[in-house]
Parts: structure tokens; C-alpha cells; sequence
């Protein structure tokens, strides 16, 4: 399993990188198919922030879904460990998931078996040196027409999946929303939260 350590706009410590290669080499015992762990550090420069000037962001690359999780603190080690406990609880939520699947138990609904998960703040996506592999990245694209600057394009590959393993891959990144090819329909959708534990689903009814 590799690990990449890497920072934004700050200069990562040998003793954080140490760290975080210690504490994320044990993270196999949860899925013995992760193949890399990205970990990024990203300093805050806003003094109105200084309680959560260091963020970290994990991103947790097998086989499987990504599976990602973040936290932010006034100290790189105390964010890493807080972004560990969460991703922690997401790769546990995994493979409860596969457990089932293989028929060990009855399987419980993703709005239950998912209340619980630590939420990852989401719309913090930012741009990274290093995108997982499969992942196609274009930067700066210019503006279209009269309108916005369009700054960043990405495309995943990606298989048709049903609602619920787009609800349950949708915690596992701890995002608010989630886009992907519904495996009934057939067509594009994207599966969002909404107040509490709701959710709601939009999808694009395509025309001959």
C-alpha cells in the first residue's frame, strides 16, 4: 500500500509525514485491497480561522469505492487524527457492506445503517498535483462565451450502479451529493441530501 504525503501552501514536517505513514499502514486490516492513501495538508491563512488553520484530507484508493474523509484543527497531528477516526468509520461501513453481501446478515437500509457516519464537509473538493488513478483532470479552461470562468473539469470512469450503492458510495466520500448512471433507467442522475437524513434524487430524462 502507498502512501502520498503532500502539502498546499505549506511545507509538510518530516514528523507529520512520519506520522501519518505509521497511522495509515494499519488502515489494511479494514480492507486488505487498498492500493494508496493520498494525504494532503493544507494551511488556512485567514487569521479569522486560526482554530482550524490545518486541514487534512485523506482519500482511501482499493478496488472498491474512494473512500475519502477530512478534518480541520489549529494543529496538523490533531487534524490528522480527527480525518483518520472519520475515514476509520467509513472503511468499517465498507465492509460491513461487503459482509453483507455475501449473505452474513440481513442488510439494513442506507438511510439507517448511514445516519451515523461522521459528515466530511463537502464542496471542499480543491484542485491536488495528483489526481487517483482513472481520473482525467483539465485545469483553467477558459471562459465560455459571455459567462464564467470554468477553472477545473474532471471525468471518472464509472459503472452503472443502483440507487442505494449510489446513496452508500455518497457517504463514503462524505460529499452532500453524488452523480452517476443509474443501472435500472440507464440514465444520469445524481442522488443529493437533504435536511436530516432525507434525500432526494435527480435524474435526466433523456430525449430520442
Amino acid at each position: 500500500m502507498d502512501i502520498v504525503v503532500k502539502g498546499r501552501h505549506v511545507e509538510v514536517s518530516e514528523k507529520f509525514r512520519k506520522t501519518a505513514a505509521e497511522k495509515l499502514a494499519k488502515l489494511d486490516r479494514f480492507d486488505a485491497r487498498v492500493t494508496r492513501i493520498d494525504v494532503e495538508l493544507i494551511e488556512e491563512h485567514n487569521p479569522r480561522l486560526a482554530d482550524m488553520k490545518d486541514r487534512v484530507e485523506l482519500t482511501c484508493l482499493s478496488k472498491g469505492p474512494v473512500i475519502r474523509a477530512e478534518a480541520a484543527s489549529s494543529d496538523p497531528l490533531a487534524a490528522l487524527d480527527l480525518a483518520l477516526e472519520r475515514l476509520q468509520a467509513r472503511l468499517r461501513r465498507a465492509s460491513d457492506r461487503r459482509h453483507i453481501h455475501h449473505g452474513l446478515r440481513t442488510p439494513a437500509s442506507v438511510k439507517t445503517s448511514t445516519s451515523n457516519l461522521p459528515q466530511g464537509g463537502a464542496g471542499t473538493d480543491e484542485p491536488t498535483e495528483d489526481q487517483p488513478s482513472g481520473v482525467i483532470s483539465n485545469e483553467r479552461l477558459g471562459v465560455i462565451g459571455d459567462g464564467p470562468l470554468i477553472v477545473r473539469e474532471k471525468s471518472f470512469p464509472a459503472s452503472p450502479v443502483t440507487l442505494d450503492e449510489a446513496l452508500f458510495e455518497m457517504e463514503l466520500v462524505g460529499h452532500d451529493f453524488y452523480l452517476f448512471v443509474d443501472k435500472e433507467s440507464g440514465a444520469p442522475s445524481v442522488v443529493y441530501r437533504r435536511r436530516g437524513y432525507d434525500f432526494g434524487v435527480i435524474r435526466l430524462a433523456l430525449e430520442a
